[in-house]
């Protein structure tokens, strides 16, 4: 079937980590993931949430099976270098090519594509999104496994 393409701009919430484990609790008990929603939406509309279908993001992990969630909840952890189940920064060389600055803003991704082109299957990227020179949101973005 082919890997689905996921992202969300999350407020940074003192650091990366708190910023993903917030971002994952409001995507779970929104039910923003497959299999409660078999294919989530995205950009997220916050006002529709088909609700949580499952006891625990563990659960959702499993009942997704080879799939993934289709979102976030796929990201178990938080990495230096790209792997699989996990996040990792672009390094400052990656976000000049992309954005001609190590400080973009939500209006630099929001207008380039090619942020997708820097992940593989199953592996998920994070941005600092600056904002009057000082990180605002952190932006989230992967591929499901299938």
């Amino acid at each position: 079937m082919g890997a689905h393409p996921w992202f969300y701009f999350a407020p940074s919430e003192g650091g990366v980590a708190k910023s993903l484990e917030a971002l994952q609790e409001a995507e779970f008990n929104a039910g923003r993931y497959n299999p409660a929603e078999p294919f989530p939406r995205f950009p997220v509309d916050p006002r529709r949430s088909p609700g949580r279908k499952h006891a625990s993001i563990a659960a959702a992990r499993a009942a997704a099976s080879a799939s993934g969630t289709r979102s976030t909840l796929d990201v178990t952890r938080i990495s230096a270098t790209p792997d699989f189940g996990a996040v990792a920064p672009l390094d400052e060389t990656e976000l000049m090519d992309l954005f001609a600055t190590i400080k973009p803003t939500r209006a630099d991704i929001e207008a380039n594509d090619a942020i997708f082109d820097q992940i593989e299957r199953g592996q998920g990227i994070y941005i600092l999104v600056y904002e009057n020179d000082a990180p605002s949101h952190v932006f989230f973005a992967g591929y499901s496994y299938d």
